[in-house]
């Protein structure tokens, strides 16, 4: 058991003590503003106030975590222990940063309330954030300055013992569309063809004649390829399925297809099933119950896990409406644009309402890759890919974190736009597992 002194306890330093030492370092603690108890204490200890009280392992602190309200930081990064920190606070203190303050901006996402233009899907910019700036974004540096706690207090108090992490890799894959063309309808199906025919694309016009004549299998129908992976290595794997209504970018398959629905509860049978919020769902919490209500409805359970279509995520609105009806578990957490993690962490972690000051329930799962990411934002070519997505993995496994993956099924057709990311897939799984 740790006990740390600090001089006001606030919901903040509550909030991150929480998430280093019992989520990420996994060990007991009390907090106490008591400094006569706290001198007496004979076992491991740490301080996090303005002086230290005795010989015990003391952090200088800043001003962020007991203050309430949204402000301007001045925010100056440094190199520390070949890695970058900031909220400097000398040499005085264990760590020369307020890691606590440091964690506490990064995790609660403190950069996004404050006032920023967002791009034309109303998102927050990779290319605006704290991390992309100071080239920090592939680090996962919470979990790395948890590990500098953690060597510290061991160092310093021999019998303080530390359960072991185990590493942990997750594939999640998003249904934006389950078919390329089957279950479409006539309307949606002659829309294609005069589509293709005003393009003179004859080979599409044979592949979807072929396809619908049930010679052909459809290109988007790549679950088997994901099952056999799947079976081969044994990993963890969830499926956000978009059951939006029909709309610009909400293009996914009528609830009402046989086919759609017996699809969703076979890969029920072997991973995990979520809701993929649909892009009109956003700015309507009507919507988005109506669309978790149809996947509950086909799978005979309560549906808990979600991640938001095109990554829409405008914080304390989004995660708020996802409290609202009973979403658990959310795994938007993460950038389109760029790879890495987007909170500088990889480890699940609750979702800190920066407007309430509270801690709530919501469990945020980073994921720290997207095929189209690699393909579309930072045109990435498939035999290149592996460069950027195995240090990503690395930098997990070197923390015992959870490496999360996003794909689709479209992108594993290995045709034409996506030939050879099938193959990206396969070998991020194999060295994902290892």
């Amino acid at each position: 058991m740790l006990l740390i002194y600090t001089h006001k306890i606030s919901h903040r330093n509550k909030y991150i003590f929480n998430l280093i030492f019992k989520d990420i370092l996994g060990i007991d603690f009390i907090i106490t503003i008591d400094a006569e108890e706290f001198k007496k204490h004979k076992g491991a200890k740490l301080s996090y106030t303005h002086t230290a009280l005795g010989d015990e392992l003391f952090f200088v602190s800043r001003n962020l975590l007991f203050e309430s309200g949204i402000l301007e930081q001045n925010i100056s990064v440094f190199e520390f222990n070949s890695s970058k920190v900031f909220y400097a606070t000398g040499k005085i203190s264990s760590l020369p940063f307020d890691v606590f303050a440091a964690s506490f901006y990064l995790v609660s996402r403190y950069e996004e309330y404050l006032p920023h233009i967002r791009d034309e899907h109303d998102r927050f910019e990779a290319k605006d954030s704290l991390a992309f700036i100071n080239n920090f974004l592939s680090k996962p540096l919470v979990n790395i300055w948890a590990g500098w706690i953690k060597d510290l207090l061991q160092k310093k108090y021999s019998d303080l013992i530390f359960p072991e992490k185990e590493y942990e890799f997750i594939s999640t894959i998003d249904i934006d569309n389950a078919y390329a063309y089957r279950e479409k309808g006539f309307t949606r199906s002659i829309g294609g063809y005069l589509k293709s025919f005003s393009e003179f694309n004859f080979k599409e016009i044979r592949q979807r004649n072929r396809v619908l004549l049930g010679f052909d299998k459809d290109p988007y129908d790549t679950y088997d390829f994901q099952l056999t992976l799947l079976k081969k290595h044994n990993f963890k794997s969830i499926y956000f399925f978009l059951l939006g209504d029909y709309g610009v970018n909400d293009k996914n398959l009528p609830i009402e297809s046989k086919r759609f629905q017996s699809l969703i509860k076979m890969l029920g049978d072997y991973a995990e099933i979520g809701i993929h919020p649909s892009y009109g769902s956003n700015k309507s919490k009507g919507q988005l119950k109506k669309e978790v209500n149809r996947l509950a409805k086909v799978v005979h359970r309560d549906v808990t896990k979600s991640r938001q279509h095109f990554l829409k995520l405008t914080l304390p609105e989004t995660y708020r409406n996802l409290i609202d009806i009973d979403i658990t578990d959310d795994y938007t957490m993460g950038y389109a644009s760029q790879v890495g993690f987007r909170a500088s962490i990889c480890t699940p972690f609750n979702f800190y309402d920066l407007d309430m000051e509270l801690e709530t329930k919501l469990k945020i799962h980073p994921f720290a890759v997207m095929e189209g990411t690699l393909k579309y934002y930072m045109k990435i070519k498939a035999e290149n890919a592996m460069q950027k997505i195995r240090p990503l993995i690395d930098g997990v496994k070197s923390v015992n974190g959870v490496f999360i993956s996003l794909w689709h099924n479209d992108s594993l057709n290995n045709q034409e736009l996506w030939l050879g990311w099938r193959e990206v897939y396969e070998e991020m799984v194999e060295y994902a597992v290892k």
